[in-house]
């Protein structure tokens, strides 16, 4: 009994991915069907000969980030941690010195980091970000737009 069951949730998980696999492409083809001809006897016919499987993932790529840009978002990051004071932060301010952070407050900015530009900072590295413009550097090499 056992063994059935697990073949119906086996044979339930393939039909899954084929519908999603399968949905995507399906409309593509049909569309670029229509465009050509404007029969729907041709189009069932394309679809059935010429069914291929393709995943999209990005809507578009990303664009280059610049300097500037990314001194902008660092400032903003920092400035909306609520433990920082805005008349006090610069590039040039550190973190725990100038700005009484703690280790732990530190941490959250470097996670909050995280999240604004979408990459994950190593422990290693991130102990040794004390600034904003610590920050501003390490990006801008993680993105590469130093030439």
């Amino acid at each position: 009994m056992a063994g059935i069951a697990k073949n119906i949730r086996a044979l339930t998980r393939q039909a899954v991915v084929l519908r999603s696999f399968a949905l995507r492409p399906a409309t593509v083809a049909v569309h670029k069907c229509l465009k050509s001809s404007n029969s729907l006897v041709a189009s069932n016919q394309f679809l059935i000969s010429n069914q291929i499987q393709a995943r999209l993932y990005a809507s578009q790529p990303k664009s280059k980030l610049t300097e500037e840009e990314i001194k902008e978002r660092v400032l903003k990051v920092c400035a909306s941690y609520d433990k920082v004071t805005a008349d006090k932060l610069t590039l040039e301010s550190h973190f725990i010195n100038d700005l009484g952070l703690d280790s732990l407050d530190h941490v959250e900015v470097i996670m909050a980091m995280e999240d604004e530009f979408g990459f994950e900072i190593p422990d290693m590295d991130a102990e040794k970000l004390l600034k904003p413009k610590d920050i501003v550097r390490y990006v801008a090499d993680k993105e590469d737009i130093y030439e």
